[in-house]
């Protein structure tokens, strides 16, 4: 069967997506097809569009984890109670399912695990073929722009505030970057536990956003040493756990922000893979650095749940049509938004 789809034939700017009409091929047996209503943009669709080592790809490739639709057929051994015409949205990761990891629901340890759009074709497209395995109901309070704005963000900032760091009631959380999709999930994650949060921004204006969210305090790190004002507002004990996905220069200083025995979280390198540690300040202080890759995808039915009951909101900071595509990647690159940036497909 063939699509519309937006795809990249090479690395580059947000002028490298063009609009074609690609082939996605016979559903499998344990497939659906999805026609696509709603695609949320991560940051991975700017790292793959610009190239990274480790990508093999069939081109043309199509980016886009984050998808949310309805059901337009179903393979002949699809399995669950879905049929045509369910909303649904999709679980981003992929794996084997038949490893120890998967089989312990530790899916994204698994040892062939991809991500949509990543090292696989992903949804930006009107229709996709997906596992049967990788389809989650979809409430209909909920829009497709809300739901397109949870899977990979809510997945990556549950596994880091509860999975990783088990943050509990009263202590000090500092999440990073509160206008991203993933801090702007963490910090409701981190409010639900029952912790102190504070937030840093680089503006007044996501600032307020952060505090509307439940941060308790908010740092703008463009006129604010986050370090010293953390270490204030905690009357010196620092921060119990550090959520980021920032990493470059952020991430030494934050080793001086966090706890004796605290944690830090990181998901992302979004400012610069390369940082300075001084590790006699790790072991001395006993400071646990934990490593974070999206979440098990069994999380994302009780996720989907809370935010359908209000528990947890997805964040949505612009709403585009997808032959925008370009336009959402510029924004989204440019950090002029706070929350995810969706595209709506027509």
């Amino acid at each position: 069967m063939r699509t519309d789809a937006i795809v990249l034939r090479k690395h580059g700017g947000p002028d490298v997506l063009e609009r074609a009409s690609v082939d996605i091929g016979a559903l499998a047996a344990h497939e659906v097809r999805v026609r696509v209503r709603a695609i949320g943009l991560n940051h991975l669709d700017l790292w793959v569009r610009k190239g990274m080592p480790h990508l093999k790809l069939d081109y043309p490739h199509r980016l886009g984890a984050d998808l949310a639709g309805e059901i337009d057929a179903l393979g002949s051994e699809a399995r669950g109670s879905f049929k045509v015409g369910d909303r649904v949205l999709i679980a981003p990761g992929l794996s084997c399912g038949v490893c120890a990891a998967c089989a312990a629901g530790d899916d994204n340890l698994c040892r062939s695990y991809r991500i949509l759009g990543e090292n696989t074709q992903g949804g930006y497209a009107r229709f996709v073929n997906i596992p049967d395995a990788n389809l989650v109901a979809l409430s209909e309070r909920l829009s497709f722009e809300e739901a397109a704005a949870i899977p990979l963000v809510f997945l990556t900032a549950w596994q880091m505030v509860k999975l990783k760091a088990n943050v509990t009631h009263g202590q000090w959380v500092l999440v990073h970057a509160a206008g991203s999709g993933v801090s702007s999930a963490a910090i409701q994650m981190a409010k639900m536990c029952g912790a102190r949060v504070i937030a840093t921004t680089g503006s007044d204006e996501k600032a307020e956003r952060a505090r509307a969210l439940g941060a308790d305090h908010v740092i703008n790190y463009a006129t604010q040493d986050f370090v010293r004002e953390v270490r204030g507002i905690t009357d010196k004990r620092g921060a119990d756990v550090i959520i980021d996905h920032v990493g470059g220069e952020v991430f030494g200083k934050s080793i001086a922000a966090c706890a004796w025995g605290g944690q830090i979280v990181t998901c992302g390198a979004t400012a610069g893979h390369a940082t300075q540690i001084d590790l006699r300040q790790v072991f001395f202080r006993q400071i646990a650095i934990k490593g974070s890759t999206m979440g098990p995808r069994s999380t994302l039915f009780s996720l989907v749940e809370w935010v359908s009951r209000g528990l947890l909101a997805p964040v949505v900071g612009a709403v585009l049509p997808w032959e925008r595509m370009g336009e959402g990647h510029a924004l989204l690159e440019s950090r002029g938004v706070f929350g995810k940036v969706v595209m709506l497909v027509d």
